[in-house]
């Protein structure tokens, strides 16, 4: 079914002063059987120019997908239909990995039994900032190379695991799970994917360093609250579905989630008057109508911020 071992996948908007990252860092891979491809959203900078000159020289296989510009989900979905690697891993159009990153995932992948694999769909190892530091949190086990059988929900709930981690994921799996949402527009979370994946299958967590992050401006968390805000939304009843059987471990989080998914769903009905949202199951109902003042209260206050913002720009 698979050409290569990994499809390492980039999506990528108006990123061309970057994107050399990747390149380079694929290019240092100790581990060879891999393809590279970008899924270009749209971008209106030299992305095309410098994907198709590092095609002519790079002595590895890169494909250079291009898509009007609808946001990382249709993106994904592309990427994982057009695939020919057994195994799926996003690296982003801003950061690198080490060079041994390929082969070391292999490893861990490779090190799960073989009579058990069939249950797992990942694995996820740990960022680093080019200092050297680790970013987030580690996983609950050996602090060196240690590693543990769980999934993103109860990694996420249960272990109270934060901050930025990698990894890759089954191709076959991905086509299981494609994001749902494609004819919504604006940026919906990556959690929607994985939260469903968790439902039926495993990850392995590895303590192990792979992928450099790249501090830099962020226009998603620097976007206004009701940009978009009915993915937001979507995401948030995504976790509160998925996260309520860990009520008793992250009680503050769940209804901190609750409250969010009632102000973002005022946020997406400003715009869309008839988006009809609600949570499924009886403690995320119960969750969302406990918090549904302070989400609302939240709401208000956005839209008096933005007012005043407006006021102030005028």
């Amino acid at each position: 079914m698979f050409r290569y071992t990994f499809t390492v996948f980039t999506p990528t908007y108006n990123r061309a002063e970057t994107l050399h990252r990747v390149y380079d860092s694929l290019c240092a891979q100790t581990f060879r059987d891999f393809e590279w491809l970008v899924v270009d959203d749209g971008s209106t900078d030299n992305t095309r120019e410098r994907v198709e000159g590092w095609q002519a020289q790079a002595a590895f296989p890169i494909r250079y997908l291009h898509q009007q510009n609808a946001h990382k989900k249709v993106a994904h979905n592309l990427g994982i239909g057009a695939a020919q690697g057994e195994l799926f891993l996003t690296l982003d159009s801003d950061d690198s990995c080490k060079p041994q990153a390929l082969e070391r995932l292999l490893f861990h992948w490779q090190a799960i039994p073989d009579d058990q694999r069939n249950g797992f769909s990942a694995v996820t190892v740990l960022c680093e900032k080019e200092s050297g530091e680790i970013v987030g949190s580690l996983f609950p086990a050996d602090p060196v190379g240690g590693w543990i059988d769980s999934d993103s929900v109860e990694m996420s709930y249960r272990y109270k695991v934060r901050g930025e981690k990698w990894g890759f994921q089954r191709t076959e799996v991905l086509r299981q799970f494609p994001f749902e949402h494609e004819g919504v527009a604006g940026l919906i979370p990556e959690n929607v994917v994985w939260e469903r994946i968790s439902e039926r299958y495993k990850t392995r967590f590895v303590n192990e360093a792979l992928r450099v992050y790249h501090d830099g401006e962020d226009q998603v968390t620097r976007a206004r609250p009701d940009q978009h805000a009915l993915g937001h939304a979507i995401a948030c009843k995504s976790m509160l579905e998925h996260g309520a059987r860990y009520f008793l471990y992250a009680p503050l989080r769940l209804l901190d989630v609750a409250m969010s998914f009632v102000r973002f769903k005022h946020h997406a009905q400003q715009r869309q008057p008839d988006v009809a949202l609600s949570a499924e199951g009886l403690l995320p109902r119960l969750l969302v109508l406990g918090m549904t003042p302070f989400g609302y209260a939240r709401f208000c206050l956005d839209r008096r911020r933005l007012a005043d913002k407006g006021s102030q720009a005028g």
